[in-house]
This record gives structure tokens, sequence and C-alpha cells, in this order.
């Protein structure tokens, strides 16, 4: 799909795009604090599986390929993706895998209902760079989603220690904290940095493009944390965390597998919605998303739900009617404008 492609297949690919980042945003923490809770130790392996998944773009690059080379026969290129453009996607990956890390460590020390609110905060980051990096335009609802998204996230810092898990000192909690709030300006520093690759790439971007983006990302950030594994040495303590686990060797391998696999979602929705609307909307769909996350470690891991986490929620909720409904005014005065402008005056003929 090139970049000059019509509205409608944009939509189509911006609907997929947020179904596939909507599944890895809430299934993505739910798997990682899955393998904590039932005795899973190491944190260069879970940020490892962030992006480790990344063999599986291969599967639609070589359909795509396959159409094409159907199409063009032997003029069919495999890979689209210049040397620029490949470096940009390398450095953006190296810091994919440090907030990766960073990320990890937060699902390990807090319960994933407090954790999901403070990575909310990330919108405001989101928003700062996207600013200064890409020029991102503001209406007063995406300011207004932009401020209470973050004050959500604010109103947690201020009773933390509450929900502290059972056995966990003060430093590490608190280390915790700060990792999940340091993960979230990182992560909000790499939508917009993606965005800005995007316009600068000198050649078109097309969605195979933009996979070939993702895999190249992902493979970089997958290499940071294997070299994190291998000083820790976490490929030589698989097999015997494997057989202590709670759950059976069996399944947790199949904990490993899945969690590869729906961050790999995540990621490629992620970059699919910069693709098709902005880093800004990426990071809106992320946050609101949150709430949801925190909902179903309520149900499935029992976590505590005090009322400033209620707070949260609604003003979360607030925040993502508030900027949609600025997006549906601005798309619709957008579209009255340009029909004006396509109007013809009617001039008669002599």
């Amino acid at each position: 799909m090139e970049a000059h492609a019509s509205p409608s297949m944009k939509k189509a690919l911006l609907v997929l795009n947020c179904i596939l980042l909507s599944i890895g945003n809430c299934g993505g923490p739910l798997i990682m604090r899955l393998y904590f809770i039932k005795g899973g130790k190491r944190l260069w392996l879970s940020s490892w599986l962030e992006t480790g998944g990344w063999p599986v773009i291969f599967i639609p690059l070589i359909i795509t390929y396959m159409q094409r080379h159907a199409k063009e026969g032997s003029t069919a290129k495999l890979f689209f993706m210049k040397p620029r453009l490949f470096f940009a996607s390398a450095v953006i990956g190296i810091l994919t895998g440090a907030d990766d890390y960073f990320y990890a460590y937060g699902v390990k020390r807090l319960p994933l209902s407090t954790l999901t609110l403070i990575i909310a905060s990330h919108l405001a980051f989101t928003a700062g760079f996207a600013f200064l990096l890409v020029k991102q335009k503001f209406t007063a609802y995406s300011i207004n989603a932009i401020v209470l998204l973050s004050v959500g996230a604010a109103v947690l810092a201020l009773h933390t220690s509450s929900d502290r898990p059972e056995g966990e000192s003060d430093k590490q909690y608190y280390l915790g904290f700060f990792m999940t709030l340091l993960a979230a300006a990182l992560y909000g520093f790499i939508l917009p940095l993606v965005e800005l690759t995007y316009n600068k790439a000198k050649q078109a971007i097309t969605y195979t493009l933009v996979m070939e983006i993702q895999m190249v990302m992902c493979f970089f950030a997958t290499a940071f944390c294997t070299v994190g594994m291998l000083i820790n040495n976490d490929f030589k303590a698989i097999p015997r965390e494997a057989r202590e686990y709670e759950l059976g060797e069996t399944r947790y391998y199949v904990i490993l597998v899945f969690s590869a696999i729906i961050w790999q979602g995540f990621f490629l929705g992620v970059i699919g919605v910069i693709f098709c609307a902005s880093s800004l909307l990426s990071g809106v769909l992320i946050a609101v998303l949150l709430p949801a996350t925190e909902i179903l470690a309520v149900i499935f891991y029992h976590e505590k739900f005090q009322a400033e986490k209620g707070v949260a929620l609604v003003l979360s909720l607030w925040g993502f009617v508030s900027y949609f409904y600025g997006e549906i005014k601005h798309s619709k005065k957008k579209s009255r404008t340009q029909s004006q402008q396509t109007e013809v005056p009617q001039i008669g003929t002599p």
C-alpha cells in the first residue's frame, strides 16, 4: 500500500493495526505478569520476549513478495529499505531494547493495575516529543486528553505504597515505580521518532516498508536484550527455571512463545497506526487501553482496586472521549473545507 493510497484502504489498515495494538497492549502485560507471579525471575528474558517474535514478520513479507513476483516477475524486489532508513530503524531498535528492560523491571516489581496507569503518563511525553520532533498540532480536545491522562497517572503516585506486593522492600518497589516512569518517558520519545523517520526517509513509505522497519527495529532490540541475557546467564537458567515453574515445564514454554507473538502484534500495531495516522494517536490508543488491562489484572490476578485507581480510570476514559470527540469534529471541519475548495463555480456560456 503506497503512502498516497485511497482513504478507504488507509482506514481499513488503521482498523487492522488498532486491533493488533489492542490485543498486544492488553495481552502482553498480562502474560508477562503471569510469568513473574508463577515463579519466573529472569528480567532480560522477559525483555527479550517483547521483541523476540520478530521472525513472524517474515510471513506477511514473503506473502507480499510472492504477490509482487507474480505481477512483476524477476524485477520484483524482496526488500525496499534503503541504508539510511535501515540505520535509523536500528538505532530506534536499540532504544526499544532499553525500554523493554525498564518496562519488564516495572512488571516484575509492581502490581499490573498500578503499572498500567503509570505507563499512561507516556502520553504527555509523546505529546511533548511529537511537538518538538514532528511539529504535532494540538487542539483544545487533545490537550485536555493529555492533561487528564497525565493527572490520572499522578494520582497513583500519591498513594503508591498502599499496594506494594508482600515481601517486597520499599527500595525495590520505588525503583520499580521509577523504572516504569522511565519506560514511559523513553517510549514517549520513540513513537515520534518513528514518525520522524517516516518523514525523513526520502523514499515512499508503503505498508510493506513499515513491516520491514518493524522487523529491523525488533531485531536490534532483541540483539540488545540478547547481550543482557548472555551476561546474566539467562540461557543456562531457562531449563532449570522451566522445571521449577509453578504451572509446569510445558506451560512455561507455552507462556514464553505466546508472549513473544502477542508483543510482536503490539509493536506492529503501534508503527502501523503511526503510518496510517500519527504518533500522538498511537500514544492515545495505548493510554486508553491501559485501564482495560488494569481491570483484567484485577479480575485474573485479584489485585487491589483502591479509590485512587478508580479516579485514574475515570480520568483516563474521560481523556479518551475528549480526544476522539475532538478528532471527529476536526475531521468534519476538514471535510467541509475540502469540499468547498473543490467546488467550481458555474460560469454561463455566452
